[in-house]
């Protein structure tokens, strides 16, 4: 079947007010037909035949205004006939049902066409956050109305215990340029009529249109369009960017999938005898290198990016697709948006059926723009991801040059600073995402016998580290207010009790907030802190004798607005340390055990002249010119 390669981008159902024209691929369809419902609840629709055209595509062109109206395709193989969802479909009802013929111009918000976009930035200027929709706001105290849904988002003025700002006004306090939402596109594992479903949404049935059950009404289609728009709409005109989690690793299911319907096995990977292959961890895998699938891949971000404007995409088990195809991927966004950002996950979820020479492995993105997430320093920063080992902040010994790695942005920095990266802009430097333990729960299980501020200096430690290196800092959401699942470290199913950011924790934890905001502040005022080439690094990040346990490095910059001389130092231990200063004369203290001040610390010490006194489970920032 790869001969019957289809190259246009107008497989779907392509609107216009006086015709709609369907395109479906099946090149071993015997017949197909589309059926067109007037209404969403409609079991009977009006049935019209379809006529094979080239390359294996079925096309026909209804005549009339059929705008939202909903629709789905009959296809015969072998006398058999079934009825799925078009996969290229760009609007639902309730629960994927019917695909919808959709009008865009019709239900877009006011103002979205003309709406202020946030201003290009270069990937390392970047500050990604990670929520999920329903967590961020699903908190009986967030004070949001529409809680666990799209418009939450929109809401502004939102106070939650004790006045605390709350969503929106949130993120806007918080600084991040980026928020990366778990997917929301169209997913199996709810029922959208329901209020009580929780699932992250790992499992695709429509990649191209918006998950019903965040929308206020699932069964139109047209209402989960239009609030999804809203919500980006409101987050870019807050200076906030969104970033899609998408997942074209693997469906939901397979043989009644809208791919396997209508060709079956093609889009999947299988053995020699034919069996679904479990490169996922999810029971199938897609087949990216084979052509049609590759193109479904390339056509479904690029419309998010243009219909949507959405502004980045982080892919799910990436090493799952073939490195030709994510070039393409990459290389097709940037025609829409140069500054876009993709990034993911360079592993699989089990043993692949693609070759490993072909998997978007760590250090396979190398001069490609793409990231991929650096789990060297997460480890190194934190120990395993659900048990008690220890890293760099809790605990753990001679780990300090892995750290390192990630401090100067993973590039091969000297003969024992050697990593992964070409450019700083190729690693998502973090400590903690959606899966696995949470940080706050980590550090509980893996230091019991540490007091309760020692884990918050803990967690407090690691975020700075991040926040502080050469690459793209993420953060998973609520982590800077110690977010906890209760210890589980699975959450993908466990509901709202466990997974919802509890709002309360921002006054319980306001110090720790207050320091990674002002660290974010920090952060975007200097540039020399968001370098990307690897020799500029080099010439700028000089790492400086300190003792065990304990990384400091001075960042010298020649950029406009930026300190010339910054010396930062990252202590582990439980114990005050001494550093010498690298020059002479007095050095002020930005950032110390108690806050963040780019004008200076108000509490502490506020500048030492030949050496720093570190507290115990600190970061401290020092400045001169």
């Amino acid at each position: 079947m790869n001969g019957f390669v289809y190259f246009a981008d107008d497989l779907g159902a392509s609107y216009n007010k006086d015709s709609t024209i369907f395109k479906v691929w099946s090149p071993i369809a015997q017949e197909m037909k589309v059926v067109i419902y007037n209404d969403y609840n409609d079991n009977i629709g009006k049935v019209y035949p379809m006529s094979k055209a080239e390359q294996g595509v079925w096309v026909f062109k209804l005549e009339g205004d059929y705008k939202n109206k909903y629709y789905n395709y009959r296809i015969s193989i072998n006398g058999i006939e079934r009825e799925t969802p078009d996969p290229y479909a760009k609007g639902a009802t309730a629960n994927s049902k019917k695909g919808m013929i959709v009008d865009f111009a019709a239900i877009n918000p006011q103002g979205w066409e003309e709406h202020n976009i946030p201003r290009a930035l270069k990937p390392t200027e970047a500050i990604a956050y990670e929520v999920h929709v329903r967590d961020f706001s699903i908190d009986e105290q967030s004070g949001i109305q529409n809680k666990g849904r799209f418009l939450a988002f929109t809401e502004a003025g939102t106070r939650g215990p004790q006045g605390v700002s709350t969503g929106l006004d949130h993120l806007k306090e918080l600084g991040i340029t980026h928020l990366h939402l778990l997917p929301v596109y169209d997913f199996a594992s709810v029922d959208e009529t329901k209020d009580d479903q929780y699932n992250w949404g790992y499992d695709p049935i429509l990649y191209n249109v918006p998950e019903g059950s965040y929308s206020t009404n699932p069964y139109d289609g047209t209402v989960r369009i239009k609030e999804f728009k809203e919500m980006i709409k409101t987050l870019h005109e807050n200076d906030i960017r969104v970033v899609m989690d998408v997942v074209y690793n693997h469906t939901y299911s397979t043989g009644d999938s809208p791919f396997d319907v209508l060709v079956p096995q093609y889009y999947y990977r299988t053995d020699v005898y034919g069996n679904y292959t479990n490169g996922s961890g999810c029971g199938n895998e897609t087949a990216s290198e084979r052509p049609m699938m590759r193109k479904f891949i390339v056509d479904s971000v690029k419309f998010w990016a243009s219909e949507y404007k959405i502004d980045g995409f982080r892919f799910d088990l990436m090493a799952l697709h073939d490195i030709e195809t994510m070039k393409e991927v990459a290389r097709e966004l940037r025609k829409i948006n140069p500054a876009i950002l993709v990034y993911g996950e360079p592993w699989t979820g089990g043993e692949s059926a693609l070759d490993y020479a072909l998997q978007l492995k760590k250090g396979s993105q190398k001069g490609i723009n793409i990231a991929v997430f650096n789990d060297d320093i997460r480890n190194a920063l934190k120990g395993d991801n659900d048990g008690i080992g220890l890293g760099f902040v809790n605990g753990g010994y001679n780990l300090e040059n892995e750290v390192k790695k990630g401090i100067a942005g993973s590039i091969n920095y000297s003969d024992s600073i050697v990593s992964f990266t070409d450019r700083a802009s190729e690693s998502i430097n973090y400590v903690s995402s959606h899966d696995n333990l949470a940080l706050f729960d980590k550090f509980e299980k893996s230091n019991r016998e540490a007091a309760p501020y020692e884990r918050e200096l803990m967690n407090r430690l690691a975020l700075s580290v991040v926040l502080t290196s050469q690459g793209i800092p993420f953060i998973q959401g609520g982590t800077d207010i110690l977010r906890t699942k209760k210890g589980n470290h699975n959450s993908y199913n466990a509901g709202d009790e466990i997974n919802k950011i509890e709002w309360n924790r921002k006054n319980i934890y306001r110090d720790t907030f207050d320091y990674i905001k002002n660290l974010i502040a920090l952060r975007k005022s200097q540039k020399v802190l968001c370098l990307d080439d690897a020799e500029d690094i080099r010439n700028s990040l000089s790492f400086i004798d300190s003792p065990q346990n304990t990384i400091a490095y001075l960042l010298k910059s020649s950029f406009e607005g930026d300190f010339k001389n910054m010396l930062i130092v990252h202590n582990a231990n439980k114990h005050t340390v001494l550093i010498k200063l690298p020059l002479d004369g007095e050095w002020k203290v930005i950032a110390n055990e108690f806050q963040v001040n780019l004008s200076g610390v108000s509490k502490g010490e506020s500048s030492f002249w030949n050496d720093v006194k570190a507290a115990p489970l600190s970061t401290y920032i020092l400045c001169r010119d």
